[in-house]
């Protein structure tokens, strides 16, 4: 059960536990950050749940896709590191994920 750390926009942050197999996206909704929207419900066609990732873990991550690229380039607060969690399934591998939840576009 990998632990996801999370920093919320007024940088409050929280330690969750999370199934593998879950996404970023599923884990921070399901432990009730409300201000990650998801609209899409994780469907990558709106980018409401942007994140930026710790610098340490980004080359952990799948590479992005051209839809995901795509979408981040419309937000004004996408950064080196920006992904969107609907995008990033949790697995050992990422054992103490830290993510900041970005700035709402």
């Amino acid at each position: 059960m990998p632990k996801l750390i999370v920093t919320t926009r007024e940088g409050e942050t929280s330690e969750i536990q999370a199934d593998d197999g879950l996404t970023v996206m599923e884990a921070i909704r399901d432990n009730g950050f409300d201000e990650l929207l998801a609209l899409c419900g994780g469907c990558c066609s709106c980018a409401t749940c942007h994140i930026h990732v710790d610098p340490e873990f980004a080359p952990k991550l799948p590479e992005i896709s051209e839809d995901e690229d795509d979408l981040l380039e419309s937000s004004d607060h996408r950064g080196e590191t920006s992904r969107l969690s609907c995008q990033v399934p949790l697995t050992a591998d990422l054992d103490g994920l830290k993510v900041t939840i970005a700035p709402e576009d």
